[in-house]
């Protein structure tokens, strides 16, 4: 179980960033997914993940290291256009 960090080698010591990189595609191999993956796409469904379940946009600033809540704001872009995606059954002739 990790205690600090999402993959941990041995003694709680990290991981290279190559290192996650490979362990997070072989984990998409092993799941059948077949869209790309990476650490950054992983990080973005996370923080989209927490604001479209109501997670206060400063805790999910401090969560991703972001110094201005501005950077965090993009996540609010990303959401909003999902949100248009979504029919209203009153919209339904």
């Amino acid at each position: 179980m990790p205690k600090e960090y999402l993959f941990e080698g041995q003694n709680a010591q990290t991981y290279s960033a190559r290192s996650v990189q490979q362990i997070i595609k072989k984990s998409a191999l092993k799941a059948k997914i077949l869209k790309p993956v990476s650490p950054h796409i992983l990080r973005h469904s996370f923080a989209t993940y927490l604001l479209e379940n109501g997670t206060d946009i400063r805790y999910i600033q401090d969560l991703l290291g972001h110094s201005h809540l501005k950077t965090t704001q993009i996540y609010t872009y990303v959401t909003d256009l999902a949100k248009r995606k979504v029919i209203s059954p009153l919209d339904f002739e």
